[in-house]
């Protein structure tokens, strides 16, 4: 089963595992978790087990049915390089993603110093395999000098949730995407951070995507900078990537994130 998502910079997700624990401030109000959560003890449903990691084989192969090219972001509801998933798996994991060579797979993490771990097992991670790292905050760019020595094509930022400005080392940094935190509880982001980063992509030549605002209602705070968009994307090869149209996503018609 195919999910076409709802995430602004991606166009569909695979999650070859589930759950995650939490590692850093920016984990507080995770949306997955507090998605997982509410079906935990439900017999049958895919999170039973709430938010804790489980191991899916029977999802292994699921990129290798979709015929047509698409960005998939993988583990949108985990981490692929958790403690708990092991080594022999997420060798899998890359061995599916080189397979399905017509996609192009965004791998994000908060653990790079496990991803460059298994990138070296690997001899490198496949040219269609997208490397980047969450930084919240100014104390976790230390996981951007760990993704510069991860052997991958395109290398990227999630600076979401945004907990404060950053100054950043660009240096290698493919795409660079920003947004708030939203759902209940969202801490704010002031409108000078997300534009300080912005600059700094723009002199380092670094494409710029502003994912959104966030608060509790997201929707309505919106994705617009100083009066546009902001939707860059990485070149991918010789060619740039581009989101291809969506349609507006409605809740109730979202898919269990597969």
């Amino acid at each position: 089963m195919s999910m076409n998502s709802a995430i602004e910079w991606t166009e569909s997700t695979w999650n070859p595992t589930t759950g995650c624990d939490e590692i850093s401030p920016g984990c507080k109000n995770c949306y997955a978790k507090r998605f997982a959560e509410r079906w935990r003890g439900i017999e049958g449903h895919p999170y039973e087990q709430g938010f804790d990691i489980r191991i899916w084989h029977e999802r292994l192969e699921l990129p290798l049915t979709w015929k047509k090219t698409r960005l998939i972001f993988v583990n949108s509801m985990s981490d692929l390089f958790h403690p708990e998933v092991p080594d022999d798996f997420i060798h899998k994991v890359i061995s599916v993603m080189e397979r399905a060579h017509w996609h192009q797979f965004q791998l994000l993490t908060k653990r790079p110093e496990r991803m460059l771990e298994i990138a070296k097992q690997v001899g490198k991670l496949p040219s269609n395999v997208w490397a980047g790292v969450s930084v919240e905050s100014q104390a976790w760019t230390t996981r951007i000098d760990l993704l510069r020595q991860v052997p991958a094509q395109i290398r990227f930022l999630s600076c979401e949730p945004l907990l404060g400005p950053l100054q950043l080392n660009l240096t290698g940094i493919d795409w660079v995407i920003v947004g708030g935190e939203s759902g209940i509880g969202a801490r704010p982001m002031k409108s000078d951070w997300v534009r300080e980063i912005r600059e700094q992509c723009l002199a380092a030549d670094v494409p710029f995507f502003f994912k959104q605002w966030g608060g509790v209602q997201k929707k309505r705070n919106g994705r617009t900078l100083d009066g546009r968009t902001w939707d860059g994307f990485p070149s991918a090869g010789s060619k740039t990537v581009q989101l291809s149209q969506k349609e507006p996503v409605q809740e109730a018609q979202i898919a269990l994130p597969l």
